[in-house]
């Protein structure tokens, strides 16, 4: 039997296969075969559109977005400059206007 790799978002080693994913029973993490924490660490992190987002760059929200424990919401059109790209569920630390400092996620931005 062979070795299975450790679940890349917890490190949990009770994997196991399920058709052509593995997954993770204590986070419920699923990803390819392929993918390997190595090939994690070289993905760039993309916008709606499929371009490649970096420090410092413009964007623009492309959905409403809820602030949760509020009544706030981001609106569609918002400009948001100079964000910084972070690990994690949300990719994008930044400051909107009105709003304050904020954590988004790349696929609901564009990049201007």
């Amino acid at each position: 039997m062979s070795e299975l790799p450790s679940c890349p978002k917890c490190q949990s080693v009770y994997t196991y296969e399920d058709s052509s994913l593995l997954v993770c029973p204590e986070c419920a993490h699923e990803w390819n075969d392929g993918d390997t924490p190595a090939s994690e660490g070289d993905a760039t992190i993309k916008d709606a559109n499929g371009n490649a987002l970096a420090d410092g760059d413009t964007i623009t929200v492309i959905k409403d977005l809820k602030v949760k424990g509020t009544s706030l919401v981001v609106k569609v059109g918002t400009k948001v400059k100079n964000i910084r790209l972070v690990d994690g569920d949300h990719d994008i630390d930044c400051k909107i206007p009105g709003i304050g400092a904020m954590k988004l996620k790349s696929e609901f931005v564009k990049k201007i």
